[in-house]
């Protein structure tokens, strides 16, 4: 059974984590499996390595800026990024850069598949061209970490404040060995009540070095591949730790009305500490006036594009009447503030839909030559909390006019499924092109990317659907004038 189970969690990371292609090609997934065994070869070492946790939101998000150093007589291409097997699947958004040269293409992170046995799985990054024996590359390699947070303790009442525990490796998960690193970590408060202390750093400190927010680890001096110190952390969290575990999100483009229409779907979780005894409605509404932090999710915040317009809210019940719109909250964006039905406390759900039109012109642009379209709409926008918002599934539909032909799509959000079906709607002939999206463990820092999808659509195809209809009418009055002039009496005319 655990093979099995280990056997699961890798198939499913092997399909979590590829690059969106710009074409609608299979996922690019890694096919090569290794024995159990394998260690990547020594051919580089790491001569400086900053790692910076930022615990700011539910997800932790960690850069890691370092100085890979090739230390082997032949040129390398290809680096090994290591992760613990539990942990490679709740690893989102990966991407790695030449710190000194940004606009370096990397080829896309791919995960190498291993066989059941090992503890260890391995991200491969290729550099954009071989580094030289002794040369250097400083990378910077970026990704978050869903369902990261433990409540400590699991049940809390009411008013209480709400504290969570982490576990992770004070070294940074290597392949290669270190010759100096140290680990920052950044708390949202200064109540840390507990965390693990390693000893001594390089410097003779106490370790960790604890400067008002910060905690550092390190620095550490040699620290051999694979090392492992785990360390853990309880600190105060008094907010909701917001867990999506579906989220999808249609976009149906119009060129008839110069109108695309958005909802997004949502299927939410607060996995914060659960309440010890009943809830109290209460001690709810007199909590209120002044406002307390509170683990309950009360209200969503929705930045939407300028020029947004009929908004709406509905929940399982039906249409929710707690909603504020703001057409211009500041000069670059509308603001829907978003009341939920009921307060949503640790381990409660709620699950809503919220929707939304724009001008079609400000995403859309034709062409110069051809029949061709280029669309440009964000991969996601939803709440943007303080606290954060991680999403373990995102559907992204783009439904296209009727008759869209040759559609592509580029993006720099993982994808790990792409495909084009047909939907239909009222008065459809053949259906319109829709092309869906799939992506795991997806957090809210991925606002700022795109979508852009382009298509062919030829004059023609424009005019399908009223000629279809101009011809369905006539047919009907065709066919009821015949019926007219049908002789349908019983006895003989005179």
């Amino acid at each position: 059974m655990r093979s099995l189970s280990l056997l699961a969690g890798c198939a499913a990371a092997l399909l979590s984590f590829a690059q969106a292609e710009a074409n609608l090609s299979d996922p690019d997934v890694s096919k090569q499996m290794l024995s159990g065994t394998f260690e990547p070869p020594q051919v580089f070492q790491h001569t400086n390595l900053v790692r910076t946790v930022n615990l700011e939101k539910e997800y932790p998000r960690e850069t890691i800026n370092v100085v890979v150093e090739n230390i082997d007589s032949k040129a390398q291409q290809e680096y090994y990024l290591p992760f613990p097997q539990d942990l490679i699947a709740r690893v989102g958004g990966l991407d790695v850069k030449d710190k000194n040269k940004p606009d370096a293409i990397f080829p896309s992170p791919e995960i190498v598949g291993i066989d059941t046995y090992s503890p260890i799985e391995y991200y491969r990054v290729t550099f954009p061209t071989p580094l030289a024996p002794k040369e250097k590359l400083t990378l910077s390699i970026t990704y978050s970490i869903l369902s990261a947070l433990s409540p400590l303790p699991a049940s809390i009442a009411q008013a209480d404040k709400q504290y969570v525990q982490i576990t992770l490796n004070a070294y940074t998960n290597s392949a290669y060995k270190t010759m100096k690193q140290k680990t920052k970590l950044k708390m949202p408060t200064n109540d840390v009540p507990e965390y693990t202390v390693v000893g001594t750093n390089a410097e003779g400190q106490q370790d960790p070095v604890k400067q008002g927010v910060s905690f550092t680890y390190g620095p550490y001096g040699e620290v051999p591949a694979g090392a492992n110190q785990p360390v853990s952390l309880r600190y105060e969290f008094t907010k909701p730790l917001l867990h999506a575990s579906l989220v999808e999100r249609d976009i149906e483009v119009s060129h008839w009305g110069g109108n695309i229409a958005t909802e997004e779907r949502y299927w939410l979780e607060n996995r914060g500490a659960t309440l010890k005894n009943q809830f109290s409605r209460v001690q709810w509404q007199q909590t209120q006036y002044f406002n307390p932090p509170s683990s309950a999710l009360k209200e969503l915040e929705y930045p939407l594009i300028i020029g947004s317009a009929n908004p709406y809210f509905i929940d399982d019940i039906g249409n929710v009447s707690t909603s504020r719109f703001r057409p211009r909250n500041t000069p670059k964006e509308a603001l829907l503030q978003l009341k939920p039905r009921y307060p949503v406390f640790g381990g409660w759900k709620y699950s809503f839909k919220v929707g939304w039109d724009n001008d079609l012109k400000n995403f859309l642009r034709k062409l110069k030559t051809g029949d061709g379209y280029v669309l440009k709409v964000p991969f996601l926008e939803g709440p943007k909390q303080p606290e954060g918002l991680e999403i373990e599934k995102l559907i992204l539909r783009v439904v296209l006019p009727e008759g869209a032909t040759n559609i592509k799509f580029e993006t720099k959000v993982p994808i790990i499924s792409s495909e084009v079906s047909t939907h239909r709607t009222f008065m459809d002939t053949i259906g319109r092109s829709t092309l869906q999206l799939t992506a795991l463990n997806v957090v809210d820092d991925f606002r700022g990317k795109d979508l852009v999808v382009t298509y062919d659509y030829p004059v023609l195809a424009g005019f399908r659907k009223p000629i279809v209809i101009f011809a369905s009418l006539m047919g009907t009055f065709g066919v009821a004038y015949l019926i007219s002039r049908l002789d349908v009496s019983i006895g003989k005319k005179a």
